[in-house]
């Protein structure tokens, strides 16, 4: 029966049949025990591509293993290789590798070639590949004359490196005579060939040391190319050079820096193709020229560059893509552009590969008398070809073997003898390169064997994998099976899997995991088993971890860390600093479960770990500790580059102390004008030490440096040196330059001066100067002093005039500045608004018109319109007297407005003005209007007087504002019952002139609610309200007498003494089943400690009712505060409204009062009949006791 492959990972069925591991198929890379005949392998060999150091020996490797051991043998150049006959060659004792001693003579030149090791035993040969071995080579610059080059500002230039031709290829870079990289840039860059380009050069370009270095790795040397010169002159420079010789410059005047699109430097013309093998890293470069310098953008025809493989070097001007394949052939553009234009260019890629396995044949071991195959698939563009070999021999030209078949990529055995053991080769080629697999046929009949050590003890963690090993050997190929425990049952659950070499594994172990297992392995000659036990321990975890810090110097910090493991583990738990064992230091201490760090200082900063190991686990927590603070000042300022205008100003920084510095902050101070005082300068990121200031002419400059982070600000370093600017003419004028006129005949120009600091040099003055701007006058000019105003006398009233203040100092004047529009002074207007006309909306609105006065009256710039108004008297003659004045502003050219807020049946006057910077102008002719009549106010007050058994007697004030004249009073009144229903309203009119008036035929001891309002013509006005009520009959005062006299009684008093007496049991009960644990609710506890002298009485009987709160009482209270003279006032009238119902209807007028009616509904409370301005009876004290 011949070996089957057993499948990568066979996860089991969830049915209860045993768990047998069935291996029915090849097996892919069988490894047999090195006891066993078996024909070579080989294990090691040399690269196919084999570069080596000619300084030192030759080693080309060949390790092969078999049963017996395999000899070894070599060919060179494809012949024989006879080791024996050259003594500077050896082999190693047992092995095939070969020592090739060049170091005492001999030269590495004379062994390069193809070599290929051949492995032997009497079971087979495997061969190695063919191994093609040169020595590397760094050859030297070839002497050559460079030119110093010349060339304009704003040119192209490409700098050529053209390296040796070396082996392995150099790697190519530009560097300066000190063996400093040359920066590169978007406009300055290396190729993939090694030069350098320039899409424009710069006058910074200019250097004598641009030198090309080619590094050869493999023998770790570096050349180096002739240095070159490159000058970089402008336009000017280049005309004067000129000039001396021709007498004709216009030419590179034409040709001065001028921009241009770009243009390719690399790759030439407008297309190109690229070639590159599969799984190799695809480059693609674009280099254009131009001014501005060109941006490079990549993109793929009719498709996407992948995401995950594509890389950008060389600021966009290569595009990589890694791990190329045949899918990534196709048409890509690069795309060259700035402001001027753009161009593309098209690179045609194709991918070729060379050969790839899709299926290496795998050693093939068998019992006689079984089947097999050997399969060689393998890929490649162009198709490989395939061609086998047997023992290294062609398979053609091999011994015959009768159980052997070709057929194509694939030889099939069958019925295999032991002469059937042989080695084969497959050999796929293609012009790319090839691929060379040994696999060899091993015929052999052997029992079972388990590899693994027997009683093999497994510890694993709870919930993690366990893999319990049975690796195993046997021809035919032996079927594995596991079980678990003493009585052997076979595992058929599906929580297992089994793997090809025979391991079992368990994907999640847990407790009842533990036990010990049993494998087993059979075929035909025999069985073999082997026991391992697995144990399952809790897993180690950090239950509480250390938390993120930041602590200030000299502080104090802890960190915690608390583990709970598996206790039949020992447990081992370490501290780390940034993962290195912790200081020995003995500001350090680990006290349990804490690390405490005292006096932190700045080392110590940074990440703590606590670490809990046991033998089977490892857990981890980690925190930061942050020490920080401001950072410490900069210092070791220095000026230089100084020109009229800037200055370079460099710095040290000083310890940012943990805190990354973020910025700079550089401030001046002006000594010549502003000693002691500093000023914001500029600010650079807390990456730079250095910075280029603007300066001002004429400044003694020092300048001084911060440094900040996240926590603040730096002390100030020292200041710098002082640097004394250049006077110069100023280079701004007067800001907030202005021209009005205090005086209708004069013009007063006023600007902002300039401070020292802009003044720029000595002897600052000004040149003022004006003109009208409508007129064909001269502009008027006079200098003044350093001053901040020039005023122009004789000036015409309220013209335009164009003004300009310019600066000058000893050196010269400033730019000429800008006109600025300004008048002279304004007057007060000349004529009043006219056709002034008055609409009245309504008792309280008015809109006025009027016509705009001419623009030439106003004499200034115009404000708007002032419209006074007054009221004048009553329409009904009364109260005459003269009222104070009201003032509304209309802004602008406005012709007409509202007056609010008038007051109705009004007399009024009013007058309109116009109003310009100056004041304002005469008054319009006054204009009266009268309002019409309004809805009066609530009566001024409301009493009630003289109540008896059926009769009441109202008093009331007129209202304070009757808006017009009043032809009636209104009066409605209804009962309340004791529940606070409300009874049937009643209507009375009441002439205009009354101010008294008595309702008659009332029902004794009755509250009554009473409803009061005045009218005009205009409607009702708003009510006041009142309630009272008539005087209780003699009868019942008698009974409630003497149901106070029966209260009074003997009887009574020792029946309260009874009820205080059984209040006090209930007591003494409830306290002792408190102690006990009982409970009883609040309420009880709150009546056992009532006095029994503050319960309210009912009604009813006299007894003691409920406590009800005070808000329950809300009319009673309300009656009681009600004054002896049954004044109410409008404020008091709401509150009672609201107290006695829900089913209120209205709203509150202008004054404030409150219109409503009630709507019948019952009250939320009863109202007792106790609100008598008259003394209460007892009965009526005891109710209303609260």
């Amino acid at each position: 029966m011949q070996l089957k492959i057993m499948p990568k990972k066979k996860r089991l069925p969830a049915g209860r049949v045993p768990l047998i591991l069935f291996l029915c198929q090849v097996i892919s890379a069988l490894e047999v025990p090195l006891d066993l005949v078996q024909p070579p392998t080989i294990t090691q060999q040399s690269p196919k591509d084999y570069i080596i150091d000619p300084r030192e020996n030759i080693v080309i490797q060949c390790e092969a293993k078999g049963k017996p051991p395999p000899s070894f043998s070599w060919t060179q150049n494809g012949t024989h290789f006879d080791i024996d006959k050259d003594p500077l060659v050896t082999m190693k004792p047992d092995s095939g590798t070969l020592i090739i001693n060049i170091m005492s003579e001999g030269k590495a030149e004379t062994y390069e070639g193809v070599y290929q090791c051949t492995a032997r035993n009497e079971r087979g040969a495997a061969i190695s590949n063919n191994i093609v071995v040169r020595p590397s080579r760094s050859p030297l610059w070839t002497k050559e004359k460079l030119e110093p080059m010349t060339l304009q500002n704003g040119q192209p230039l490409v700098l050529p490196c053209r390296p040796p031709v070396g082996l392995p290829p150099p790697i190519i870079f530009w560097m300066d005579n000190s063996f400093q990289r040359l920066p590169q840039s978007e406009r300055v860059s290396q190729g993939l060939n090694g030069d350098l380009y320039f899409s424009n050069v710069l006058p910074e370009d200019t250097r004598e040391d641009y030198i090309c270095y080619a590094r050869f790795n493999h023998t770790q040397t570096i050349q180096q190319k002739q240095p070159i010169s490159v000058k970089v002159i402008s336009v000017d420079e280049l005309n004067d050079t000129i000039a001396a010789n021709l007498s004709d410059t216009e030419f590179y005047g034409a040709k001065s820096n001028r921009e241009r699109p770009p243009t390719f430097l690399t790759p030439e013309g407008n297309a190109s193709n690229k070639e590159e093998l599969r799984g190799n890293v695809l480059s693609l470069e674009c280099i254009a020229e131009g001014l501005p310098t060109p941006v490079i953008y990549w993109i793929k025809e009719d498709g996407t560059l992948p995401i995950n493989r594509t890389f950008y070097k060389n600021f966009q001007k290569t595009l990589q893509i890694i791990q190329v394949s045949e899918a990534d052939s196709g048409n890509y553009q690069c795309i060259a552009k700035n402001a001027l234009g753009a161009i593309h260019h098209t690179i045609s890629v194709t991918v070729k590969a060379a050969p790839y396995w899709i299926m290496a044949p795998q050693n093939l071991v068998l019992s006689p008398g079984e089947d097999g195959a050997l399969i060689c698939r393998a890929n490649g563009n162009p198709k490989p070809t395939i061609s086998w070999l047997s023992n290294g021999v062609p398979i053609e030209i091999a011994s015959d073997d009768p159980s052997r078949k070709i057929d194509g990529d694939t030889i099939i055995f069958s019925n295999v003898q032991e002469r059937s053991s042989a080695v084969y080769q497959c050999n796929a080629s293609n012009e790319y390169g090839y691929l060379l697999a040994n696999a060899f046929v091993n015929v052999l009949a052997e029992p079972p064997r388990i590899l693994t050590s027997a009683n093999a003890h497994y510890q694993v963690i709870a919930n993690r994998p366990a893999f319990l090993d049975c690796a195993f050997f046997g021809s035919p190929l032996p079927t594995i099976e596991w079980f678990k425990g003493d009585k052997g049952s076979a595992l058929h659950e599906d929580i297992y899997v089994l793997h090809e070499n025979g391991t079992l594994g368990i994907p999640v172990a847990q407790k009842e995991s533990t036990g010990t297992y049993t494998c087993v392995a059979k075929n035909k000659l025999g069985m073999a088993k082997n026991e391992v036990n697995l144990e399952v321990k809790d897993p180690t975890r950090i239950i509480k971890q250390p938390e993120y810090a930041v602590v200030q110097r000299g502080s104090t910090v802890s960190f915690e860390c608390k583990v709970k493991h598996d206790h039949t583990l020992i447990l081992t738990v370490t501290w780390l600093k940034d993962d290195h064992e912790l200081p020995s230091d003995g500001r350090f201490t680990i006290d349990k479960d804490q690390l405490v760090v005292a006096d932190v200082g700045d080392d110590d900063g940074g990440t703590y770990t606590c670490v809990a190991n046991t033998t089977l686990d490892t857990v981890s927590a980690s925190a930061v500790l942050g020490v920080v603070d401001v950072p410490d000042p900069p210092f070791d300022l220095e000026l230089t580059d100084q020109l009229d205008k800037s200055v370079q100003l460099s710095w040290t920084p000083g310890d940012d102390n943990n805190s990354p510095i973020t910025k700079f902050i550089i401030e001046y101070e002006d000594a010549m004008h502003e000693a002691g005082l500093w000023h914001y300068q500029a600010e650079v990121p807390g990456t730079q030490t250095r910075a280029q200031l603007k300066l001002s002419p004429y400044v003694n400059y020092s300048f001084r440096v911060m440094a900040e982070n996240s926590l603040g600000r730096s002390l100030p370093s020292q200041p710098s040196e002082q640097y004394l600017t250049k006077a110069a003419e100023p280079d701004k004028n007067p800001m907030t330059v202005e021209g009005l006129g205090s005086e209708p005949d004069n013009l007063v120009i006023t600007w902002k001066p300039l401070n020292g600091f802009e003044s720029n040099g000595p002897g600052l003055q000004y040149k003022v100067s004006w003109r009208q701007k409508d007129g064909d006058d001269e502009w008027t000019s006079v200098v003044v002093a350093n001053v901040s105003k020039y005023i122009v006398s004789g000036t015409p009233t309220f013209v335009p005039y164009l003004i300009k203040v310019q600066a000058l100092n000893d050196m010269g004047f400033a730019p000429e500045p800008a006109a600025v529009l300004g008048h002279s002074g304004e007057d007060l207007p000349m004529v009043a608004p006219k056709n002034v006309h008055v609409n009245v909306l309504n008792g309280t609105l008015a809109e006025v018109h009027w016509d705009p006065v001419p623009l030439k009256s106003i004499r200034g710039h115009l404000q708007g319109y002032r419209i006074y108004y007054w009221k004048a008297q009553s329409s009904s003659k009364r109260n005459r007297r003269h009222m104070e004045k009201k003032i509304l502003i209309f802004q602008g050219s406005k012709t007409h407005g509202m007056l609010p807020g008038l007051e109705p049946f009004s007399h009024y006057i009013l007058n309109v003005r116009v109003v310009n910077g100056k004041g304002e102008g005469p008054a319009s002719p006054d204009k009266d209007f009268n309002t019409p009549e309004g809805v009066p106010s609530a009566p001024s007050a409301l009493k009630i007087v003289n109540p008896t058994l059926d009769s009441l007697t109202l008093e009331w004030d007129p209202p304070r504002h009757p808006n017009g004249i009043l032809t009636e009073y209104t009066l409605k009144y209804q009962p309340i019952n004791s529940t606070h229903e409300l009874g049937p309203l009643i209507d009375l009119k009441i002439p205009a002139n009354k101010t008294r008036w008595t309702l008659k035929n009332l029902n004794f001891s009755t509250r009554y609610k009473f409803y009061f309002y005045a009218q005009t013509s205009a409607g009702s006005g708003s009510q006041i309200t009142e309630e009272a009520v008539t005087t209780v009959d003699e009868g019942k005062m008698a009974m409630a007498s003497r149901q106070v006299d029966i209260a009074t009684q003997g009887w009574f008093i020792g029946l309260m003494c009874a009820v205080a007496l059984l209040i006090l049991i209930l007591l003494i009960v409830c306290f002792i089943r408190r102690n006990k644990g009982g409970k009883y609710p609040v309420k009880e506890k709150e009546d056992a400690h009532a006095d029994p002298e503050i319960q309210p009485m009912k009604e009813d009987d006299g007894t003691f009712g409920e406590y009800s709160d005070a808000e329950d009482h809300k009319p009673l209270k309300k009656g009681s505060r009600t004054p002896s003279d049954r004044t109410v006032k409008k404020e008091d009238s709401d509150d009672s409204l609201v107290d006695y119902g829900e089913g209120v209807n209205g709203q509150f007028n202008e004054d404030g009062s409150f219109i409503g009616q009630y709507s019948g509904k019952k009250e939320k409370e009863p109202a007792e009949g106790n609100e008598s301005s008259e003394a209460p009876s007892p009965v009526n004290a005891m109710n209303s006791f609260v």
